[in-house]
């Protein structure tokens, strides 16, 4: 068999380059997250009818979530860096296979910091309940506020207009609850309560989390 010339192996590699393609495209970013979880599943069998918590970060990082509320079987299901969209898109995986009780979530944060507007968070959200009642129709599903933050506190107008219009969504819905950690996150200037918050000015501390937990405990089935 003849070597191949110089432009016939730059054509292959080109061909083999763009086969190769889609297969990278479709990497899932959490597959760790994802792993964890099963992992989890795996070594204990979650509860039935859980309340399913699920998320960015500040439900990630939120210790002893389990353990916080008098409720029986929670699962933390945060994976950082989340976006509404993305909690979307692995809503099989996260929340609707454990056959929930309740869904909590929080995302939209992440969101405003790579730009979306407003309105396209409150329509990842909407399109997210979609999806969670196409399969379980009566699903309870509360939602924790855009929280507001030192270190990103120029989108603290856009967190306000996002959760406004999740706010008006959820009351014109049966059993969506909309939690408003926003308001009690600020001090009496309106800027985010600084000692709610770890070093980074962005994820919560442990007084953050005891204000979230105040908050949030009321709603839960």
């Amino acid at each position: 068999m003849a070597p191949l010339t110089h432009r016939a192996l730059l054509a292959l590699t080109l061909l083999l380059s763009v086969a190769l393609q889609p297969v990278c495209a479709h990497e899932e970013p959490w597959q760790a997250d994802l792993d964890r979880f099963a992992a989890e599943d795996r070594a204990t069998t979650p509860s039935n009818a859980p309340i399913v918590f699920v998320g960015s970060s500040s439900i990630r990082l939120w210790p002893d979530l389990n353990h916080v509320f008098s409720n029986p079987g929670i699962l933390n299901r945060g994976f950082g860096g989340s976006r509404l969209a993305d909690v979307d898109r692995l809503a099989e995986q996260l929340v609707l296979r454990y056959q929930p009780r309740q869904a909590v979530i929080y995302a939209g944060d992440n969101d405003l910091a790579e730009g979306l507007l407003p309105a396209q968070v409150a329509a990842d959200f909407i399109s997210l309940v979609e999806r969670l009642r196409s399969t379980r129709p009566k699903l309870a599903i509360a939602f924790i506020a855009i929280k507001p933050s030192p270190a990103r506190a120029h989108l603290m107008a856009g967190a306000r207009d996002a959760n406004m219009r999740i706010r008006r969504f959820a009351e014109s819905e049966d059993g969506i609850a909309y939690i408003d950690v926003f308001t009690p996150m600020l001090d009496r200037y309106g800027n985010a309560r600084s000692e709610l918050f770890g070093p980074d000015g962005l994820h919560l501390n442990t007084a953050g989390y005891a204000l979230w937990a105040e908050q949030v405990a009321p709603f839960l089935r």
